[in-house]
């Protein structure tokens, strides 16, 4: 309080009692390195895993009275778990999924290699949760010993589910909605256009998925050899109906988990192993909270730095905070390490499906005044760099990418909706004069003109001309075998290596690795320097203190219904891609459901009362 106190003085006027209380709080809230202890590692993941979390906005968060779901940095798990491999304090690694809900491939194998050295060190790694799916059991694959609550089960379901198509909708509602697009497999606005999945996109997803459950299922039967799942994969219903429904008993006979148990007893085994916690709680044990771990250990930071800048979440106009790769805010990072005399080389780590082409050209056009200075630029792909995640990627000397990266999706569209039917079926009609054949277009009252059409699909093909040039012109093909790989199609990471995509399989430490080559540099003579994006002041000070959404235990299906959720608030984005989109996009939609992370957000700010009117009117 002493050192709210001289705040209070410095600005020689009181403070009210409301800021004396955020002030606190966020200053409570912060991590306390006095926190680490002997005993375990303790990583309590409650929500989501992803490349960069989203900033938290403190007075929407009140407005809305919903706390936000909690997001973990990868790279922040990655760096606790290196240092509880050299850590003498740390005797052991916890793992407590009972809130956790997904995370991207990528992310979710890097964590599961940072395991293994931690085993390989001597050091057990302990699993907990009421119930696992593929997200979750991936991570517990690698732990020493999986416990799990008699109440619970494991749940593999695979990649793959259904998503709502809205033509007929649109169709009775009076409205349509107006396509420009290039890319035989561009399935982003299909929705709107048909009503179920085309060939093309089929065929294009299916190869997705099945080479990223090949993934999944390598690297859990690397994990755990012991685990009998194909049983369970082929024939689920078979497998639960053989054990009476009892899904605790089938995870157990299948070698799927070591140890049921409720919370108390996992505690109190922990207790045993790590020592106990000096409250001497019923089922406590002494642990170290991930934060604390961090904040007690600083990064390296001697040698020459290599600028490493993410680029997370859609690709917008303008700027944003962290989680959103905007245009504006990315670029000037990268111009930030440009001024910097002493950054030796440019790493860009891409975890985005793409988004806005303008903002996309702009990060481009950054990353080529690297290349004019003559700085090394290296990207690394994460869960996702498609469309525009693949536009911005293009300057780079070398990509890299893991096997489960999803790429490519090499295409254009836009889409704007127009209500001429709708409003005649409320008898309201249009009519005016026009000078020109543009004049009062885009008409979403009386229909787009065959002129306006042709204007727009023309600007769209010159769009993903201008894509496949840029793509060439890097990969060293023609712009005709870019377009065989192109027309929109996504890719797995190794078959994206296999088609020249992709330079070389490997991960952010590679692509670090290369960057460093690259720019002459021996080992131990430099170190990452993280170029990230800085929440605005109001949110810095107080999204500490704001409340976050407790997942809590989990069983399946408690788990249903939030992936029922999530399916709403895709429809929510839907709605936003049809209304709220400004500009021609390039865009993965159809990747979302591999991200692994929480559903899209909208695309810009909603603003759709028209819809809502029309919605009204057509019953």
């Amino acid at each position: 309080m002493e050192y709210i106190g001289d705040i209070k003085g410095r600005a020689g006027a009181a403070v009210p009692d409301p800021v004396f209380a955020l002030l606190f709080a966020v200053l409570k809230s912060a991590p306390n390195p006095a926190q680490v202890r002997d005993g375990a590692l303790l990583l309590d993941i409650d929500g989501f895993i992803s490349e960069q979390p989203a900033a938290v906005d403190p007075i929407a968060t009140l407005i809305s009275g919903q706390a936000p779901i909690g997001e973990y940095r990868q790279r922040d798990i990655i760096r606790a778990l290196k240092l509880a491999e050299n850590s003498d304090e740390v005797k052991a690694v916890v793992f407590d999924l009972d809130g956790f809900l997904g995370a991207g491939r990528v992310n979710l194998s890097e964590i599961g290699d940072a395991i293994d050295r931690v085993k390989k060190a001597g050091k057990p790694v302990y699993s907990y949760a009421t119930a696992y799916s593929d997200d979750g059991y991936q991570i517990a694959a690698h732990a020493t010993q999986i416990w799990m609550d008699p109440l619970g089960g494991v749940v593999v379901t695979g990649p793959g589910g259904t998503r709502p198509y809205y033509k007929g909708l649109l169709e009775k509602l009076g409205i349509k909605a107006n396509v420009y697009r290039v890319g035989t497999y561009k399935s982003a606005v299909e929705p709107f256009i048909r009503s179920d999945q085309s060939p093309e996109s089929k065929d294009a997803l299916k190869a997705v998925y099945d080479e990223i459950w090949g993934e999944w299922r390598r690297d859990v039967a690397a994990a755990r050899p012991a685990a009998q799942l194909d049983g369970l994969i082929a024939d689920p219903a078979g497998s639960i109906e053989a054990v009476g429904g009892d899904l605790a008993q089938l995870a157990i006979s299948n070698k799927l988990v070591d140890k049921l148990g409720d919370r108390i007893a996992f505690g109190t085994f922990l207790s045993e192993t790590v020592g106990t916690d000096t409250a001497k709680t019923l089922g406590g044990y002494a642990a170290t909270p991930m934060d604390a771990l961090l904040a007690a250990n600083s990064p390296d930071d001697s040698g020459n730095p290599i600028a490493v800048i993410t680029a997370a979440g859609t690709i917008v106009d303008g700027e944003a905070g962290p989680g959103t790769a905007a245009g504006d805010t990315v670029s000037d990072l990268i111009y930030s390490a440009l001024e910097n005399d002493d950054v030796k080389a440019i790493v860009l780590r891409v975890d985005s499906p793409g988004g806005s082409v303008l903002a996309s050209e702009k990060i481009r056009r950054a990353l080529e005044r690297a290349k004019e200075k003559q700085l090394p630029v290296v990207v690394s792909m994460g869960n996702l760099a498609a469309s525009g995640g693949y536009w911005i990627s293009t300057p780079a000397d070398a990509i890299f990418a893991e096997p489960a990266t999803i790429t490519g999706s090499i295409g254009i569209f836009g889409v704007i909706p127009s209500g001429k039917q709708a409003l005649a079926n409320i008898g309201v009609t249009a009519d005016g004069i026009k000078t020109t054949p543009l004049a009062g277009e885009p008409d979403i009252l009386n229909g787009f003109s065959p002129d306006f059409d042709r204007f727009i699909q023309s600007t769209i093909e010159k769009g993903y001309n201008d894509f496949l040039t840029r793509v060439a012109k890097a990969r060293g093909k023609t712009v005709e075998q870019v377009d065989a790989v192109g027309q929109g199609r996504i890719w797995a990471g190794g078959t994206g290596h296999q088609l020249g995509l992709v330079d070389r399989l490997g991960g952010i430490d590679d692509a670090l690795a290369e960057a460093a080559k690259r720019a002459k540099l021996s080992d131990g003579d430099w170190y990452p320097a993280y170029y990230e994006p800085q929440p605005d002041f109001l949110t810095a000070i107080l999204g500490g203190a704001a409340p976050r959404s407790h997942v809590g235990a989990k069983d399946l299906f408690a788990r249903a219904a939030w992936e029922q959720q999530q399916q709403w608030i895709r429809i929510q984005s839907d709605v936003q891609l049809l209304t709220g989109i400004s500009g021609a996009q390039v865009n993965c939609l159809e990747c979302a459901a591999l991200a692994g992370t929480p559903a899209l957000a909208p695309l810009a700010k909603p603003d759709s009362g028209w819809l809502r009117f029309f919605t009204k009117w057509a019953g």
